[in-house]
């Protein structure tokens, strides 16, 4: 089962999340683990490497989880292994069983965090991404993504969300003037997980701006 367009997983794994506040506890240092995993397996040159990380760092993340259920960075960790296991092949969702395992996660997160800014960047991803049907909501997704930015200044990956998203319901100055900043800032704060997705969808942005003008 197969449903193109649905790049909701570049937003759930290129959340900013920040390992470094992960220090101290058992959970806490599996939680960055897992965490790093998922980084390193975004950076990863191959497939065979990306699958490594994402496999190891899931097993990190259920092992913090298990560790402690009420942990909601725990469950962002899961979560961001999940998805990006689900987008090893091309962003699309080819597994429902994965991608109901995967929300089940980040569902878990906001029950515990509902001020995560993290997940809510990655709810509002899935949300303007995801056909209604599967519980889409362009609206509230743009909605989501405006607030995490309001709050979060350096918000890299709920600004390429709200880009495409704009860009793909006609808005494409605004888009590419989101997708310009969010670049600015990887290159600032150099995230070397964000600067190469930045600039691809920067650059896609581009075109299909040029096109719609």
């Amino acid at each position: 089962m197969k449903y193109s367009g649905t790049a909701l997983f570049l937003a759930l794994s290129l959340a900013a999340f920040n390992e470094q506040a992960f220090a101290g506890t058992p959970v806490q240092q599996l939680t960055a683990d897992a965490m790093h995993e998922c980084s390193l397996g975004r950076q990863a040159q191959t497939r065979a490497e990306r699958i490594q990380h994402f496999a190891s760092g899931q097993a990190f993340g259920e092992r913090a989880v298990e560790a402690d259920e009420s942990s909601p960075d725990a469950h962002f960790a899961l979560f961001c292994n999940l998805g990006e296991q689900l987008r090893v092949d091309g962003e699309s969702l080819s597994s429902l069983f994965g991608f109901r395992r995967m929300m089940k996660e980040l569902n878990r997160t906001l029950e515990l965090a509902p001020d995560h800014l993290d997940a809510l960047s990655a709810k509002g991803t899935v949300l303007v991404r995801v056909p209604g049907f599967m519980g889409g909501d362009k609206e509230k997704g743009e909605l989501l993504l405006r607030q995490v930015i309001d709050r979060e200044p350096a918000a890299v990956n709920a600004r390429l969300s709200l880009a495409k998203s704009y860009c793909a319901g006609g808005r494409h100055d605004e888009a590419v003037a989101i997708a310009t900043k969010a670049l600015d800032l990887a290159q600032t704060l150099q995230r070397a997980d964000f600067i190469p997705e930045a600039r691809q969808v920067l650059m896609q942005l581009r075109a299909q701006s040029a096109k719609g003008n």
